[in-house]
């Protein structure tokens, strides 16, 4: 990227986190003191980190590069979609956001269950589970492409530096860490836990968290030697992680947990236990705001959406859908003022203002809507999942 380009997006986050009254000490500071200074925080992310992995534009925030509208050169093209997958129906409908109507169907492999932009950010992947076969959609075209072969695709998401793709095979109890762009299989990594399914990586992209949803257990993963290199077994009964994402500032992981109804809080580095925060019932799906200072939190089984703030640490505003709902899975739009979620149980999809909680539209969809993803977003590149961009 540009060093203008990288100026510009260092700027309009500083701007908008100040007006949210969430900003940061510049991480800058150090570099203009000369070859004597210490190293300062990106230079030392730069030493440390996952070879490969494009540096971060800012060593205190994660999702720097997602701030609103700001598109990569590589999806500006793409017109805005939000593209929702039907588990008991095999297709993809497509949802045109301005106007919120369905304006295609597409037919897919068996349980497709997620829709997931490559790291590249090139091709939307559909993650047909028991289909055993990823759909590749064109994101300029709206147009499928021929299926690939890969077994049991629960989820699919990309190590930081772009070299692989790790597939969540959660009845197969694997992950398998493929090519990012032919699929082709580069090591099969067996888990002792049952019913691997969403992940987050570290801010040095070394290791990654990983829930197992029928077990109650994470797992902590060493990216490059692609090893499982820590497994525990969470603080609750019947509990059934879920959806997991990392704090702007690299310190927490957040794993939402749909039997606990809530959020269970971890320290990465360390992999100690964690501890336990109350959302709401049957807690599912987590999304970073676009000024990196808050986290919409589905709640499934209660039909709401909780807020937290990561600067208070603590919830803020909790939203209810009218007539309720079953909020599942989704993300952000590219200017941040709509939260998009699918209604698992509810064959509808919730567009959400979130300025206000208040519900836009509800739209009909297939049966059993899973993994949405609205698309294009901003960021340099796709970790996976729905949309984890950095």
């Amino acid at each position: 990227m540009h060093p203008t380009t990288i100026a510009r997006l260092l700027i309009a986050g500083a701007a908008l986190c100040a007006l949210a009254a969430c900003s940061r000490a510049n991480p800058h500071k150090d570099e203009a003191l000369g070859s004597k200074a210490p190293l300062s925080p990106v230079q030392q992310q730069k030493t440390h980190a996952l070879p490969g992995m494009p540096s971060l534009l800012d060593p205190n925030d994660l999702y720097a590069a997602d701030r609103p509208n700001q598109l990569s050169p590589v999806v500006r093209g793409f017109r805005s979609r939000v593209y929702v997958p039907n588990t008991n129906s095999d297709t993809v409908s497509v949802i045109d956001p301005k106007t919120y109507k369905v304006i295609d169907t597409i037919p897919v492999g068996h349980q497709p269950q997620h829709v997931v932009p490559s790291w590249d950010l090139k091709t939307l992947w559909v993650n047909n589970d028991l289909g055993n076969s990823l759909t590749p959609i064109d994101p300029r075209t709206g147009k499928a492409g021929r299926p690939i072969a890969v077994h049991d695709p629960y989820n699919l998401y990309f190590t930081p530096d772009g070299r692989y793709a790790v597939v969540m095979a959660s009845n197969d109890r694997q992950l398998v860490f493929r090519d990012a762009h032919t699929m082709k299989v580069a090591k099969e990594v067996p888990v002792s836990c049952h019913g691997v399914n969403h992940a987050d990586f570290s801010m040095d992209g070394r290791y990654f968290i990983v829930s197992c949803e029928f077990s109650g257990e994470l797992l902590k993963v060493d990216t490059e030697k692609m090893e499982v290199i820590g497994q525990q077994k969470l603080p609750f009964r019947g509990a059934m992680p879920q959806d997991v994402k990392i704090s702007p500032d690299g310190k927490k992981f957040y794993v939402a947990d749909m039997m606990a109804h809530g959020l269970w809080v971890l320290d990465g580095d360390t992999f100690a236990k964690p501890s336990f925060l109350p959302t709401g019932k049957g807690a599912h799906g987590l999304y970073i705001s676009r000024d990196s200072c808050g986290m919409y939190i589905s709640n499934r089984g209660e039909g709401t959406i909780s807020v937290f703030d990561f600067k208070k640490d603590r919830l803020t505003k909790k939203w209810r859908l009218p007539n309720g709902g079953s909020p599942d899975m989704g993300g952000v739009s590219a200017d941040g003022k709509v939260l998009w979620l699918s209604g698992r149980y509810s064959s509808e999809v919730y567009a959400i203002d979130t300025t206000t909680g208040k519900q836009l539209a509800r739209i009909r969809v297939g049966s059993g809507p899973h993994g949405l993803a609205i698309y294009p977003q901003p960021g340099r590149y796709s970790l996976g999942h729905t949309g984890i961009f950095r």
